[in-house]
């Protein structure tokens, strides 16, 4: 060996040994742990609204309780981040569509808010059977119109279920006087609510003692409506790239029953899958229609969707 290599061998050596006598010597201490996870780590409370309503009724936030209440949903939903995120995403895509049929069928555009609270802007199914954004019930569904049966469930279509949300809500309103009582409503249902009204003597959603799953229900809206409002105030930064957005379709008018449709979806340049996205209140691979009803399907516009050789 040369005395270059011998050099180099011994500089190699020497470099070793000095990382681990010092990573011997000083390990990293839990006070210095502690230390840096301070340094480093903020949760910060929150700026409560100096005003706040819905649906043009004012949320009386002078009220301690009133405050409280809605502090504790603002808290949650904020920093429950990655939730929230997709809630803004979701929004971004399906708002532009909730929005216009609030305005057709008369219901004031805070209760797109509602949707968000009911279901998270997502077509799921609760435990008890809730189905669709707006969450309605089997029996409630068909008493409202909605078709439901093992080939077609409405309440997964969201112009018809938007459709039928607001004359729910509407008849609420009527009952009750406000709105903020009405989408109480939604929740307890109108019986609920007039118990309680009746047994506490009152008539203001803000001063019943109701469950805590009511109770929490508006203000989980209010919530929503104070962060999807002001995104960036609540620390969600993003770029307009970052949110979703709605794929146009038009609609194919059927009224005759169809045996299969993964060739139905063929016929129109798509697959089963995408035609099941687009339209989840088709249930089953075909359709069963002796009657001749007829039923709007959506189709995307050719150019948003790839598909596999």
């Amino acid at each position: 060996m040369n005395t270059l290599s011998k050099i180099g061998l011994a500089a190699v050596i020497f470099t070793i040994c000095g990382l681990y006598i010092n990573a011997v010597q000083d390990p990293p201490t839990d006070e210095k742990m502690e230390e840096k996870l301070i340094n480093n780590y903020n949760v910060y409370a929150l700026p409560m609204p100096e005003y706040l309503e819905f649906a043009g009724e004012r949320v009386p936030l002078n009220n301690p309780d009133i405050r409280e209440r809605f502090d504790r949903e603002l808290l949650v939903n904020t920093y429950w981040q990655s939730n929230m995120f997709l809630i803004i995403k979701r929004a971004h895509k399906f708002f532009p569509q909730i929005e216009p049929l609030l305005a057709e069928y008369g219901l004031p555009d805070d209760f797109k808010y509602l949707a968000v609270a009911e279901s998270g802007l997502d077509n799921v199914r609760s435990n008890a059977g809730a189905s669709g954004f707006w969450q309605f019930m089997k029996g409630t569904g068909k008493e409202y119109g909605l078709e439901i049966n093992d080939y077609v469930d409405e309440r997964y279509n969201m112009e018809l279920a938007t459709k039928v949300a607001a004359e729910y809500l509407k008849r609420s309103k009527e009952r009750f006087g406000s709105w903020t009582a009405a989408a109480a409503a939604y929740n307890a249902g109108n019986a609920g609510v007039n118990k309680q009204m009746e047994r506490q003597d009152v008539s203001d959603y803000y001063d019943l003692l109701l469950n805590d799953e009511t109770s929490r229900y508006v203000f989980r809206i209010l919530a929503f409506k104070e962060i999807l409002s002001n995104p960036q105030k609540y620390g969600f930064n993003f770029r307009g790239k970052d949110l979703y957005t709605q794929v146009p379709t038009y609609k194919v008018m059927v009224d005759k029953p169809v045996e299969d449709f993964a060739k139905f979806a063929k016929e129109y340049g798509i697959n089963y899958k995408i035609l099941k996205i687009h339209n989840p209140w088709l249930r089953d691979t075909y359709l069963n229609n002796a009657s001749g009803k007829q039923y709007f399907i959506e189709i995307p516009e050719n150019g948003y969707y790839t598909f596999g050789q």
